[in-house]
């Protein structure tokens, strides 16, 4: 993660885009005012429940720019592929280490269901996301 004087930046640029407050970026995202003054005046360090707040509220938040500079903001509705290596290297045992994955010919979505993206994950490190139109 960046320093926090990088962070501020980047919530500045969030609280210019949306053309919102401080006060109602906080209330936006479900903290208290006086949160986001402290972290926005460098007192505080943000929490990841706060990152996560942020990029729930305001799904054009790449989570992957916010915390590594990694993408783009506002976020592109254009598939793109970041390589899962460069945002979380892995060391050399996890390397070595198999993930367990169940194959499935097909997947049940009730009608009520709505798909919010399909991430597509390469044996390379790399992954694919489709956003609906």
């Amino acid at each position: 993660m960046q320093n926090t004087k990088e962070f501020v930046q980047k919530l500045e640029k969030i609280l210019d885009y949306f053309q919102l407050s401080a006060s109602a970026f906080a209330d936006k995202i479900g903290v208290r005012r006086s949160s986001l003054s402290h972290l926005l005046s460098g007192r505080n360090k943000p929490s990841l429940e706060f990152v996560i707040k942020i990029t729930e509220a305001f799904p054009e938040v790449d989570l992957y720019w916010f915390l590594f500079n990694k993408g783009n903001f506002p976020k592109s509705n254009s598939s793109e592929n970041i390589s899962i290596n460069e945002v979380l290297p892995l060391k050399k045992s996890e390397e070595n280490s198999k993930l367990e994955t169940t194959k499935s010919d097909k997947f049940n979505f009730s009608n009520q269901d709505e798909v919010e993206k399909i991430v597509v994950f390469y044996k390379n490190g790399t992954f694919k996301t489709y956003l609906p139109k």
